[in-house]
């Protein structure tokens, strides 16, 4: 027979319990970490973008587990100005930045980066590697200083280093190769390195309380294309095709594209012209070999994070600052506003979502901040000038953005503002200090020219045409915005 306390003390002890369990239950779930990988030149030749000749398996995993944006398009096609964008979440009008001197926080001293929002979120926040661009790094970003590796740049030749992802001034007159097959081991050459700071770096922040957002920037496969042998060995030389559209397009300006500029900096190159075929097909051998190679250190970080038991509540994302030329309209490297340099690989994987799937959807590297953000459960913050794009991730087809838009001057000349629609690239070139004054636009059918190879703009039958793609282009970005 129960006494009367001890009824009382079971009673209070069943009430103590369910108050647990409901303090257990009410408990908020930690917040997801977030992996952001941002990787150098590199345009969507990865086997995920349905080129399987290039191996990218470690790229791969992280599409099979999540969503490829078919077609993303970044805001300007050159480093510091696509970086600063994505960083920041506004357009390179807004930051000021159009060129490889400027740093963002000149044009906009208070804007909070997308890193900087997720630390003031309760995140441990830690960048490695190539993520701004060298010498603009953003120390407000980071809960400790931002660090890289300092590797040699070629393992066969005694030169002048020369910085992988310093285009913003003349390399050295030819002071050393386009490209190197290197007999060393993946930590010779800087993104090796990066990859085992990442690895290291993991390791200390996963005992940590709060969720981490760790960017691991990786150099290549940007030029001089160096890399272990081993990467060559996995392409034949004799099946790399060359590009089918050697040559500007057609009634298209002058200006529009570069001379290949930051390719002819490197010895071997010819100064003009052409490259001999024998030469561009190395050139394209030296660039899947640099995929290859830095697909492989992404390899070794996700091994870590599974390794740590991470993954289940990671967040992956995956980025190229830009597209790259690899001779298509006879040019190398970015620099313009081509299908080739404006679309850019963009891999998203987040917890619980659908898994290897696609859209065909116009999204902006604008857009990678909000949807971080949304995904993870943090503000958006309104200076943001880009839309979440996790409506995507559980309906990939839905109708979403009219179009994108990007930008490239042409020295303080003139200005190019480019609008890609589901089946138009736009260009209109206004002049830099009259923005009023229109100095050529450009016309590009996807639908019947996807290489953009004829300049349809100043066909007469094409008047109406054109008329209606500008009056859509004046709108802008506010313009395009989807319907969520």
């Amino acid at each position: 027979m129960l006494t009367i306390e001890t009824s009382i003390s079971r009673r209070r002890a069943i009430a103590a319990l369910g108050a647990f369990a409901l303090t257990a239950k009410a408990a908020p779930a930690r917040k997801p970490n977030v992996l952001f990988f941002a990787v150098d030149d590199l345009r969507p030749e990865l086997n995920c973008y349905g080129k399987t000749w290039i191996h990218s398996p470690n790229i791969d995993r992280i599409a099979k587990d999540g969503i490829v944006f078919d077609r993303a398009y970044c805001q300007q096609a050159v480093c510091s100005p696509s970086r600063s964008s994505l960083l920041t979440g506004t357009r390179p009008d807004s930051t000021k930045v159009w060129d490889l001197v400027t740093h963002f926080r000149d044009g906009e001293p208070n804007v909070v980066t997308l890193p900087e929002q997720f630390k003031k979120n309760g995140y441990f926040v830690q960048g490695l590697g190539k993520i701004y661009h060298p010498g603009f790094d953003d120390p407000q970003s980071w809960s400790v200083p931002w660090d890289t590796a300092k590797a040699p740049t070629y393992a066969k030749v005694k030169t002048a280093d020369i910085a992988d992802d310093d285009d913003a001034k003349k390399v050295k007159a030819k002071g050393g190769p386009a490209f190197e097959a290197g007999e060393v081991a993946d930590e010779f050459y800087k993104d090796g390195q990066v990859a085992q700071m990442a690895i290291e770096a993991m390791r200390n922040i996963a005992k940590k309380p709060e969720p981490f957002f760790l960017a691991v920037g990786m150099a290549k496969p940007h030029l001089p294309f160096v890399s272990p042998k081993k990467y060559w060995d996995m392409y034949d030389p004799a099946k790399i095709e060359l590009a089918r559209n050697p040559y500007h397009a057609e009634d298209s300006p002058a200006y529009a594209l570069t001379n290949s500029n930051e390719l002819r900096n490197y010895s071997g190159i010819p100064n003009e012209g052409p490259m001999p075929d024998a030469l561009a097909r190395t050139l394209k051998h030296g660039y899947y070999a640099a995929i290859s190679y830095t697909d492989a250190q992404i390899g070794k970080v996700l091994n870590e994070l599974e390794r740590l038991g991470l993954k289940d509540n990671t967040i992956i994302v995956l980025w190229g600052d830009h597209g790259w030329k690899l001779g298509e309209h006879g040019e190398w490297a970015k620099h313009s506003n081509v299908e080739n340099d404006t679309n850019a690989p963009l891999l998203l994987s987040v917890p619980g979502m659908k898994k290897g799937i696609h859209t065909n959807a116009l999204v902006e590297f604008v857009d990678v901040y909000p949807t971080l953000c949304d995904v993870a459960g943090i503000p958006i913050p309104s200076h943001v000038e880009g839309v979440s794009a996790k409506p995507l991730l559980s309906d990939p087809k839905r109708p979403w953005k009219t179009a994108a838009f990007s930008q490239y001057p042409r020295g303080k000349k003139v200005m190019g503002y480019s609008m890609r629609t589901d089946r138009y690239r736009l260009t209109v070139w206004l002049d830099y200090k009259d923005r009023a004054r229109v100095d050529a636009v450009e016309l590009y059918d996807h639908q019947a020219d996807p290489e953009e190879n004829r300049n349809i703009a100043n066909l007469p039958a094409n008047k109406q045409l054109v008329a209606g793609l500008m009056e859509q282009w004046k709108k802008g970005w506010q313009g395009a915005k989807p319907k969520v």
